[in-house]
């Protein structure tokens, strides 16, 4: 896959993937967003500030938007100056975020009208996998369409995995997220109650990595997130984790499933935001008692 490469979000994830394309691709990396410091930043490491998405449109050939929800990413393709009024044939377009199915598959017809392709890649694993190029990406896309992409794919992640069709990236990423947001719930009852009961939780958290409770969440999010006590803004949010668990919600009603474990962890999630905790991290859940 030839040609310049478009990328729109360079937040907390965006900035890192962009700058990982720009210094191992070896082809022009535009990227657009809000924020001037961002593409500051990446302007010392070749990245070219655009001053619009319909810049980006006009002049790459790969573009990738790593936004913060579905809504975002509709805001960028919809309307007459959208990324969907905009695309031209052979245009490749890659949600990186987590976005809903539906939004997925309709983004996907319709830039095929204008012989564009469309897949969605997900990303999985913190700020720092972000950095180091070590991410996990969930493809959903046609055959063709991933083995042309994987190459761009693997200088930001580590494991790159095909999913299926368009769809499929985010429904994984979206079960991805609402297993973790339940573990994470877990994690802070487990520390809870070993604090009421005089255990040490840091002994606890050590010993359960140990056995068969370990997991990714308990070595990220309970060991540096809810054993300090450490909630800062400018994380993954409570805001965009219910965001995330409402998609889950809205895949399991189209399956015809019933979420239980679900819904105590999306009233945990609200009732976290009920108490003014919408903007910090996550795992600020474990302060708030109740929901």
């Amino acid at each position: 896959m030839t040609g310049v490469i478009g990328f729109i979000g360079t937040g907390v994830m965006g900035e890192p993937m962009c700058r990982n394309l720009a210094l191992k691709c070896g082809r022009p990396v535009i990227a657009f967003d809000r924020s001037a410091a961002a593409l500051q930043r990446l302007g010392a490491h070749g990245v070219t500030a655009a001053a619009s998405a319909a810049e980006i449109v006009r002049d790459c050939d790969v573009i990738f938007l790593v936004l913060p929800s579905g809504r975002h990413v509709a805001e960028v393709c919809d309307g007459e100056g959208g990324l969907c009024a905009l695309a031209r044939s052979g245009q490749t377009i890659i949600d990186c975020g987590t976005s809903p199915v539906s939004l997925a598959r309709r983004l996907a017809a319709t830039l095929a009208t204008r012989g564009a392709t469309f897949a969605d890649a997900p990303i999985a694993r913190t700020r720092q996998a972000a950095d180091a190029g070590t991410l996990s990406i969930m493809v959903g896309a046609d055959p063709a369409t991933f083995a042309a992409l994987h190459p761009l794919l693997a200088l930001m992640g580590s494991d790159i995995t095909h999913c299926g069709p368009v769809g499929h990236g985010q429904m994984v990423k979206i079960l991805n997220n609402m297993v973790l947001i339940e573990t994470v719930v877990a994690l802070a009852e487990a520390l809870a109650v070993a604090r009421g009961a005089g255990l040490d939780g840091a002994m606890l958290f050590d010993t359960l990595a140990k056995g068969s409770a370990d997991s990714f969440a308990l070595r990220n999010h309970g060991m540096k997130a809810l054993l300090p006590g450490a909630y800062p803004e400018q994380a993954f949010s409570v805001e965009y984790a219910l965001k995330d668990l409402d998609y889950a919600f809205e895949l399991a009603r189209d399956a015809g499933v019933k979420l239980d474990a679900a819904l105590v962890a999306r009233a945990k999630l609200a009732a976290a935001i009920a108490a003014g905790h919408g903007e910090k991290y996550w795992p600020v859940i474990a302060e708030v008692r109740g929901g």
